[in-house]
């Protein structure tokens, strides 16, 4: 790899940088709908298909996770390389297709298969969308776009709580259903449906978005700057172990306290307080909705006053005092004596939970080289997926069963979650601090530095 690309092309107007910025989060929202939904029709599945609880439990983590986890990467590297706004839109069509699949399901197979179609198209989503927008605003403002691209999490998850409580609630009084060509589809099935189709118009609104040029790209010797090697991204990230390590790590450790509220929140206020699933779907899908845009939104503004003031370790400082913030409302909330306290002690919570993903995300991109961005996002959702998704709700049953034996312990093991790991993030993120100011500087001083023999430095010379 030789010297930096000094030519910077002029980013997009704003308009363009706008309008891509609304699609891809519009994008996001359905694929966290089309994600979640099922989390609150465990129970009709169950009753239609003859299922288990571990069997709907492969439903919502190994087949949708795996898949999700796995081809993140490999998708990124073609983001790297390829159109990134195809890539988005062919994703886009497979999770959608698949998951109207999964309302046209009549057994546990064909769901399990669905499934596995709907993680394996939004796994496209995400990691090309962060490159995308990374060369669509210059970097003073990358984190509030990344934060903005950000709230399809909280409105997905939001809409996802609300829209699935209600269908929970018509299912219970519902007949089965009728459709031409099709036949008889029961109430669950049709909320699939009723989800999945309408994300197709998405399609041919993601194909509109112009394609940026790429910004801080480096020159090969090949002469192909689209072109490096995975060893090189490999040894780009080893070098700066420090910062990488940091983020991922306390991306991770948070992210086992976030999959732990989404799984069990709603069954500790069903078995805790005797609430109903549309009851839980309301009252938390706004909380999401409302808490979760504040937290992202304001950690984003955060961030970028004070980089604009100077501090070029904005976005893990802010990050650092998130997850220090976490440590409060998580372990409070789950221990609260009635609903309306724990609803209460939930919203700090939410705000926090969703209050650093896009910051980490604008801390990535501003460290890496164009061709690794959709890279290094994607190892990052490898890692907060892999982690957080697989460990963070079987840590809190594992506690629930195996430590306390008995599911009226519930609360008490959420709380032992959060007491364990937002610290542990916050530690995380303060260690990587000082080396990834240092690898801004590099980066706004000079772009992206060298070597005279051409080879990127190490961390040892930032």
């Amino acid at each position: 790899m030789q010297s930096a690309n000094q030519a910077e092309h002029a980013f997009p107007s704003p308009s363009v940088a706008n309008y891509a910025l609304l699609v891809l989060t519009t994008a996001y929202v359905f694929s966290f709908i089309d994600r979640q939904i099922i989390s609150l029709l465990v129970e009709p599945i169950r009753a239609d298909l003859g299922i288990t609880d571990f069997q709907i439990s492969l439903l919502q983590g190994l087949a949708f996770a795996l898949f999700y986890t796995v081809l993140g990467v490999p998708i990124a590297r073609m983001a790297d390389r390829m159109n990134r706004t195809r890539i988005i839109a062919v994703g886009v069509f497979i999770w959608c297709l698949m998951t109207a699949a999964c309302g046209l399901a009549r057994s546990f197979s064909i769901l399990f298969l669905a499934r596995i179609g709907v993680g394996v198209g939004e796994a496209a989503l995400s990691p090309a969308a962060f490159s995308i927008l990374s060369d669509s605003y210059p970097p003073q403002r990358a984190a509030r776009a990344m934060a903005i691209y950000t709230l399809g999490t909280t409105f997905g998850a939001g809409l996802a709580y609300i829209i699935g409580g209600l269908v929970v609630d018509v299912v219970t009084s519902a007949e089965a259903l009728h459709l031409p060509f099709i036949g008889q589809i029961q109430p669950w099935q049709a909320a699939f449906l009723a989800v999945g189709l309408p994300g197709l118009l998405l399609v041919p609104l993601v194909l509109a978005i112009r394609e940026p040029q790429r910004q801080g790209m480096l020159e090969t010797s090949t002469g192909k700057p689209n072109q490096i090697p995975l060893s090189t991204v490999v040894s780009f990230i080893h070098q700066r172990w420090r910062v990488y390590g940091g983020i991922y790590a306390g991306v991770g450790l948070l992210a086992v306290v976030g999959y732990g509220v989404l799984a069990w929140f709603p069954t500790l206020l069903i078995r805790k307080f005797g609430l109903t699933p549309g009851d839980i779907g309301l009252s938390f899908g706004l909380i999401f909705i409302c808490f979760g845009t504040i937290g992202a939104l304001g950690a984003a503004f955060l961030a970028e006053r004070r980089f604009l003031q100077g501090q070029l370790d904005a976005n893990l400082s802010v990050a650092m005092l998130v997850a220090v913030g976490m440590l409060v409302p998580a372990v409070v909330a789950p221990l609260m004596p009635n609903a309306e306290l724990t609803l209460l002690c939930a919203a700090p919570l939410v705000l926090c939970i969703n209050a650093h993903a896009g910051i980490t995300t604008a801390a990535l991109q501003l460290v890496s080289p164009n061709q690794m961005r959709a890279t290094v996002v994607a190892l990052m959702y490898f890692v907060s997926n892999l982690v957080g998704l697989g460990i963070g709700p079987s840590l809190v049953a594992g506690i629930t069963d195996f430590g306390f034996g008995h599911d009226g312990a519930l609360p008490y093991s959420l709380a032992i979650v959060g007491f364990l790991c937002c610290p542990v993030a916050a530690v995380c993120f303060q260690w990587a601090r000082p080396h990834y100011g240092l690898a801004v500087q590099a980066v706004t001083t000079s772009n992206l530095p060298s070597t005279p023999s051409g080879e990127v430095i190490s961390e040892a010379t930032l």
